[in-house]
């Protein structure tokens, strides 16, 4: 049984950070670990992915040279370090996981993504 447990979130004033973790456990092999951002009334966005298999990371355009995803492969650990943060990364973050990070659809496509957190709330106060 996949279980994917975010926590880190929190409320932050522009221009500080946070880190959220994924732990993971249940996974046996090699897959794309993603978060995903939904704010109110919005559609759930990806926001970061990374390939635990050799570390290759995607992002989203809004948060490149603010966020960062990692993974400690020891502790079965995506983190996403997110700096400079601004009102409009408040949303509910979702961390999620799929064998694949580009074959058979993006890696930004929610639909594609079987097993998902529970969530944790950033909420960036201007």
């Amino acid at each position: 049984q996949v279980q994917l447990v975010e926590s880190g979130g929190g409320s932050v004033q522009a221009g500080g950070s946070l880190r959220l973790s994924c732990a993971a456990s249940g996974y046996t092999s090699n897959r794309c670990m993603v978060w995903f951002r939904q704010a109110p009334g919005k559609e759930r966005e990806g926001v970061a992915a990374i390939y635990t298999g050799g570390g290759s990371t995607y992002y989203a355009d809004s948060v490149k040279g603010r966020f960062t995803i990692s993974q400690d492969n020891a502790k079965n650990t995506v983190y996403l370090q997110m700096n400079s943060l601004k009102p409009e990364d408040t949303a509910m973050y979702y961390c999620a996981a799929r064998t694949w990070c580009l074959i058979g659809g993006s890696w930004y496509s929610s639909q594609l993504y079987k097993f998902w957190g529970q969530g944790t709330q950033v909420t960036v106060s201007s």
